[in-house]
């Protein structure tokens, strides 16, 4: 028997997930062969690296001390890959987590961009709202996210995405075309399309309308921004919606701007990962994630 990468790649993501399912879910195998890996593994070295309970796992003294080796050792591989500028040698899994505004934005440049520059690497992507993906971010479920703040916990590795500006839309035919020096009271008199209960966006849109008790004001959540864009194109509502997701319907006439004194704050959008855990190839996808975020039209 000799030492492989496989059984270091099995211990160290059983030691961070603390799981062997789990580490074989990460790993696209079974539990039996990660079980068998980290026995392979512990034989070889002649030690005891983990001790398994029910339901969990916790590392001995000595697996304590060896884990560290053994993320060098599969960085050193990582690095080598790099510095041999052959892409065809990263042929691995990313676990990409992207917030809605992305996908109806660049992602798809992004994933084409990810694909050219490093062919062989395979994306699991997730689309859900920013807190659930910082959730599985910090569980290491997901290798790096594409998210707006604010967060609740910082990442060792975080790239600035840009701002997001928001902007009040409305359909063609809603009657608020052309109306100036709008007030709270023209904007209430419709139903609001907003984002989920549990999210900035929402948050800030409550609160600016809660200062006037005596208007009867309907705010309509959506954990799907694109549903919230579709109800606004047929008539039933108003939304704040980012500009850079609205930019064809406004410049098509499909959608009118109102010209509303208040909106929410600009969502800030950062790519987010682990940079002392994760792969090479992961902060590379974060920059390539950079550069085409700041190359696309934010909207205003």
């Amino acid at each position: 028997m000799k030492l492989s990468l496989k059984q270091l790649e099995a211990f160290v993501w059983v030691a961070d997930l603390g799981s062997f399912r789990k580490a074989a879910d990460r790993l696209n195998t079974t539990q039996p062969n990660i079980s068998s890996r980290i026995a392979t593994l512990e034989t070889l070295l002649n030690q005891s690296l983990m001790d398994r309970d029910a339901g969990s796992v916790r590392l001995t003294s000595k697996g304590r001390q060896l884990l560290d080796h053994a993320r060098k050792v599969l960085h050193a591989v990582d690095d080598f890959a790099d510095a041999s500028s052959e892409a065809h040698l990263i042929e691995s899994t990313l676990r990409l987590g992207v917030t809605e505004m992305i996908v109806h934005t660049w992602l798809s440049d992004f994933l084409k961009a990810l694909s050219t520059t490093l062919p062989h690497l395979h994306v699991e992507l997730t689309v859900d709202l920013s807190v659930n993906l910082e959730r599985e971010l910090a569980a290491r479920s997901i290798d790096l996210t594409l998210q707006n703040g604010p967060f609740r916990q910082q990442m060792s590795g975080q790239i600035p995405l840009g701002n997001y500006p928001l902007v009040w839309v409305a359909a063609r035919d809603s009657g608020l075309r052309g109306i100036k020096n709008l007030t709270m009271d023209h904007i209430a008199a419709h139903p609001i399309l907003t984002h989920s209960r549990d999210t900035l966006l929402y948050a800030e849109t409550a609160a600016h309308f809660s200062r006037r008790k005596d208007l009867n004001v309907r705010l309509v959540p959506s954990s799907n921004l694109a549903a919230c864009l579709h109800m606004t194109l047929n008539g039933m509502g108003v939304a704040t919606l980012p500009a850079a997701m609205v930019r064809h319907e406004l410049a098509s006439g499909a959608l009118i701007r109102v010209e509303y004194d208040w909106q929410p704050a600009p969502l800030e959008f950062s790519a987010r990962f682990d940079a002392d855990r994760a792969a090479n190839f992961v902060a590379k996808a974060a920059k390539i994630a950079r550069d085409l975020a700041m190359a696309h039209p934010l909207g205003s």
